[in-house]
């Protein structure tokens, strides 16, 4: 690998990290710059390479959050449990599974997020539980093993997923589930990891390389968002989810 193309990955992860931490998303940018920089390789390795500094940023990003915000350890589990299985169960899948089925429904997914929470201003601002607390261990659980299955076979959108659903349906403000969130993807993270590490699809040396930059994104990402508060993180995920909703669909339209 050529210096230049080591620089262009690293920026692309830090600014990936920073993102992440804030309301997920941040496969919107790494995935897309290892996709380019490292063109040659299969894309299984492409995708197992991009777990590595996707979990060492967002176990940053939750340690900073930790320190501030302090999310439902019981809810956090048993969401997070879940997503581990859906995650493991994705990756082993990824290689084999049509890429291009999951775009258009994403997109739909996507403007139906954006238009949901622009309409809604308050919504996130303030924390308005729903249901009653089995019923949202319940759901979580569901939206664990769902959310982890899509993040380990395709992957981009998953935290901005995960804050929506606990914002919009459970009733969390934006801050305490972008918290809730990253310790989620974690478990996801790593579940991916574990599929892809056991057929060999991992390059540790650039995937360990890339975690330093995403961790030093987290690191301001996370700081931010915290003194920021859930307005400022509101802002920023609809920022994400439109530019999502670009990046999937181009790439839609493109594969026909």
């Amino acid at each position: 690998m050529s210096l230049s193309t080591a620089i262009f990955l690293a920026l692309a992860a830090g600014f990936a990290g920073f993102v992440d931490a804030m309301v997920g998303g941040g496969g919107l940018v790494q995935l897309p710059a290892l996709l380019i920089g490292i063109s040659d390789k299969p894309i299984p390795m492409i995708l197992g390479t991009n777990k590595v500094p996707s979990i060492f940023g967002t176990s940053t990003a939750a340690f900073a959050y930790f320190k501030k915000v302090r999310p439902d350890l019981r809810l956090t589990a048993t969401m997070a449990l879940p997503a581990f299985v859906g995650s493991v169960s994705g990756a082993r899948l990824a290689a084999s599974f049509p890429k291009d089925l999951f775009r258009p429904i994403i997109v739909i997914l996507l403007i139906a997020v954006a238009i949901y929470t622009w309409r809604k201003p308050h919504l996130g601002m303030d924390e308005n539980l729903r249901f009653t607390h089995t019923g949202r261990l319940w759901l979580v659980a569901l939206f664990g093993l769902t959310i982890g299955f899509y993040d380990g076979i395709f992957g981009p959108g998953t935290g901005t997923f995960l804050v929506f659903l606990l914002v919009g349906v459970i009733g969390y403000a934006f801050l305490k589930a972008s918290a809730t969130a990253k310790l989620v993807n974690i478990a996801t993270n790593f579940g991916a990891i574990l599929s892809f590490q056991f057929t060999g699809h991992i390059w540790w040396r650039l995937g360990l390389l890339l975690a330093i930059a995403n961790v030093t994104g987290a690191l301001i990402g996370s700081r931010l968002a915290i003194r920021g508060g859930s307005p400022l993180v509101r802002k920023v995920f609809l920022v994400v989810t439109t530019l999502l909703i670009a990046k999937v669909g181009y790439d839609w339209w493109a594969s026909k």
